[in-house]
C-alpha cells in the first residue's frame, strides 16, 4: 500500500456523508451469484451505520443463508472515527472466504484505507455493493490499492479493477 500515508482522509471530518440507498434485488442477486462463482461459503459483511446500509446487509445475509451459505460476521463502522482500527481488526478476524461491503463513500474509503494499512484484508477477496461502485468513490482509496476488487451496479452488472483499470466483469465468470 505504497500510495497511502494515513488511513484518515483529509478534509472529511465534519462533512455530512452522502447516504447510500438500500440495495436493489438485482444487486443482491448479483452479489450472491459472484460469491458462489468464487466457491465462497463463508461471508463477512460490513457497512456504514445508516438505516439503508443495515437493510442492505440484512438482504444480502438473508439471501446468502437461504442459498446455504454462512455469515461469519456482520459489522458496522462509523462515518468518522479516530482510526477505524477496532472495526478493521474485527472485520478481518473471522477470516471469511469473501468480504462484502456497502455504505457511504467516505466512511467506506476510510475503513478500506485502515483495512489496507493494518490488516490481512485483500481487495481481491471483496465484493462491493452499488453504493460504492462510482469511480469517485474508488478514487478515494486509489485504484492501485484496490486491484482485484469486484463490485456490482444497481442493475446487477459487475465490474472489477484489474491493473488499475475498472473493467466490466461477468457475474458468472
Amino acid at each position: 500500500m505504497d500510495a497511502l500515508v494515513s488511513p484518515l482522509l483529509r478534509g472529511s471530518q465534519g462533512s455530512r456523508p452522502r447516504l447510500a440507498p438500500a440495495a436493489t434485488a438485482a444487486e443482491v442477486a448479483a452479489i450472491t451469484a459472484l460469491a458462489w462463482t468464487r466457491d465462497a461459503t463463508r461471508l463477512a459483511i460490513g457497512s456504514g451505520r445508516a438505516a439503508d446500509d443495515v437493510t442492505t446487509v440484512h438482504a444480502i445475509a438473508t439471501r446468502w443463508e437461504a442459498l446455504g451459505g454462512e455469515i461469519v460476521t456482520t459489522l458496522t463502522w462509523p462515518e468518522t472515527a479516530a482510526s477505524w482500527l477496532r472495526q478493521a481488526t474485527r472485520f478481518t478476524a473471522a477470516d471469511p472466504d469473501l468480504w462484502i461491503m456497502t455504505g457511504s463513500p467516505v466512511g467506506w474509503a476510510q475503513m478500506a484505507r485502515r483495512l489496507l494499512w493494518s490488516t490481512t484484508w485483500r481487495p481481491e477477496r471483496t465484493i462491493l455493493a452499488a453504493a460504492l461502485s462510482e469511480r469517485a468513490t474508488l478514487d478515494l482509496v486509489g485504484l492501485v490499492n484496490l486491484d482485484g476488487i469486484t463490485g456490482v451496479t444497481e442493475s446487477g452488472d459487475a465490474w472489477r479493477i484489474e491493473n488499475g483499470v475498472v473493467t466490466a466483469h461477468q457475474v458468472g465468470g
